[in-house]
């Protein structure tokens, strides 16, 4: 029997820093909630609109695999481990934090917001040694389709991560459907629409909506309107 647990849109936490417009969908910074504070090891979605020109300065992480997913513009990293590049939208990067990185990203462009998801997960190891990956993604392969951004085999489609976790991107146009098989036991799935409306197994899910999953072998996934949408199939246990 299929466990959900929905999260609307404006349900979300909020915090506008003039610089930062961000919206969170679990537990972040200021805002916290203890009914949403994760999703097993999914700990942080946040929904981030960066102001032209501004950035986040150079911070620490540990014991944490990082991803980001630019939606709009583009976002410049420099960090400890001599990494400096930006990524674009149709992009995806990963930073293993392990043992302990530091790091800072901006927008580079002084005409144009950025706009980016980073999504935090707790690693399967701990004090692993920090890693960076960045690539650029094939975004036709995301049509009436699940493309696969990450995995946890190095040698798989997209970038991988120290942890049993897989994300898809899909773009249906509108009355496509799909299932998705379950990649491993145990393991649930949060989907996040990033636009347009699409139904999970019968739930409706409007933009900017996330569904968690537990308890199922597959999910049916049907678009109502065109939709973008993030799949990330993720460990329930830490």
């Amino acid at each position: 029997m299929k466990n959900t647990v929905l999260h609307k849109a404006n349900t979300r936490g909020h915090a506008n820093h003039g610089w930062l417009n961000a919206y969170h969908s679990f537990s972040f910074a200021s805002w916290y909630n203890p009914e949403r504070v994760q999703f097993g090891v999914l700990r942080v979605l946040n929904d981030d609109t960066v102001a032209a020109g501004m950035g986040f300065g150079t911070h620490p992480h540990d014991n944490m695999e990082i991803i980001t997913i630019p939606l709009e513009g583009d976002l410049a990293h420099k960090d400890s481990m001599g990494n400096a590049a930006t990524i674009k939208t149709g992009d995806v990067q990963v930073m293993s934090a392990g043992t302990g990185i530091q790091h800072s990203e901006f927008n580079p462009n002084a005409d144009q917001q950025t706009k980016l998801f980073q999504i935090w997960l707790f690693p399967k190891y701990r004090n692993v040694e920090p890693r960076y990956q960045q690539i650029t993604l094939d975004v036709t392969k995301q049509k009436n389709d699940f493309a696969q951004i990450l995995s946890p085999n190095a040698n798989d489609e997209g970038v991988w991560i120290h942890q049993d976790a897989w994300f898809h991107l899909a773009d249906f146009d509108k009355d496509f459907s799909k299932t998705y098989p379950l990649k491993k036991a145990g393991n649930g799935m949060y989907v996040f629409v990033i636009l347009g409306t699409i139904t999970v197994d019968g739930q409706e899910l409007e933009t900017r909506d996330g569904l968690g999953i537990t308890d199922f072998e597959t999910l049916d996934i049907k678009a109502s309107t065109d939709a973008k949408f993030l799949l990330m199939e993720i460990p329930m246990e830490q």
